[in-house]
This record gives C-alpha cells, sequence and structure tokens, in this order.
C-alpha cells in the first residue's frame, strides 16, 4: 500500500496516476468527492477527463471501506482522497473513529491512498475545524504505519519518507 500525503496542488493526485500505471490492469480509481456544487462538479469532470479508460472509476463518499473490500481483484487501486472522505463523513454526521477503523481494517495492500498533510499550518479557530485536522492527522499516521511506501509532496516534487532513502540511512 502507497500512501501519497501534501498539500492543496501540490502534486498528489497527479503522483497517484503516475505510481498507479505502473501497475498492470484492471486498475481501479475511487473518487470520493461528492458534487455538491458547480466547481465541483467542473473539477470532478476535469479529473475524469485526466483518467480516460485506464481506470474503472467507482464514485463513494461514505462507505469506503465495504467498497475496498470488493475491490481486491484490481492489481492497484488509488483512492483520492481521504481529506474529501473524512469531510464527508463531518458533513453527514458519522462516526469518523468507527468508520477511519474500518478503513484500516479494510485495505488489501492493493492501493494508492493519497490525503492531505493539514497539520502544518496554523490551529483551527474552532472546535469543529480542530476535531477535523486532528482526525485527519490520526488516520494518516495510523496509515503511515500500515504503509509500504509513505511519499510527500511538495511543489509537485515527490519526497519518498518510507522506507527511508539510501542516502538518508547513511546521514546525510
Amino acid at each position: 500500500m502507497i500512501l501519497i500525503l501534501g498539500g492543496v496542488k501540490s502534486g498528489k493526485s497527479s503522483f497517484a496516476l503516475r505510481k498507479a500505471l505502473e501497475h498492470p490492469e484492471p486498475r481501479a480509481f475511487v473518487a470520493t468527492a461528492e458534487p455538491i456544487d458547480e466547481e465541483m462538479q467542473a473539477r470532478i469532470e476535469r479529473h475524469r477527463r485526466e483518467r480516460g479508460d485506464l481506470f474503472e472509476t467507482f464514485e463513494e463518499p461514505l462507505e469506503l471501506s465495504a467498497l475496498l473490500k470488493r475491490l481486491s481483484r484490481y492489481n492497484v487501486v488509488v483512492v483520492d482522497c481521504l481529506t474529501t472522505w473524512l469531510g464527508n463523513l463531518y458533513h453527514h454526521g458519522m462516526d469518523v473513529e468507527r468508520y477511519s477503523d474500518e478503513l484500516i481494517s479494510s485495505l488489501n495492500g492493493n492501493e494508492v491512498i493519497v490525503s492531505n498533510e493539514v497539520g502544518l499550518g496554523v490551529i483551527g479557530a474552532d472546535p469543529l475545524t480542530r476535531s477535523y485536522v486532528e482526525s485527519l492527522g490520526r488516520l494518516n499516521a495510523r496509515l503511515a504505519q500500515v504503509a509500504d511506501e509513505v511519499y510527500m509532496m511538495i511543489a509537485g516534487i515527490e519526497m519518498r519518507i518510507k522506507p527511508s532513502s539510501p542516502e538518508r540511512s547513511n546521514g546525510f
């Protein structure tokens, strides 16, 4: 399983697709966004065009763990993204901790998961924002522990942080 973290527009999704294309078909793409307004609808359509027919697309804003269990036959499953998925859970009043636990237990090992690193900014001004940021941080940390590879995207450049690159293990 590969976890790709980074900020908004850091290149996470593009990198996830490149990593996934290293695997033969069949490939799945799980979109978690809900088309709640015109801007989001346009964004979803743009992403669909970018993927073309290279992936079978599944749209699932809430029941991600149930879907992942059904996608074990795919060589690779891109999940884009957990940041939106967690926001959906908050929006719909779902039990975030239970859904996070279920997600961890449903992983098949064939996933390339995209999530934002939101803990590098200022502390949220309200309890809901703080709860969301802390929940996402805990989920990202749990996923990073079980992931085979973890990347951090900054300005379109990927940095492998797990396993450590040979240069880093030599003290550089």
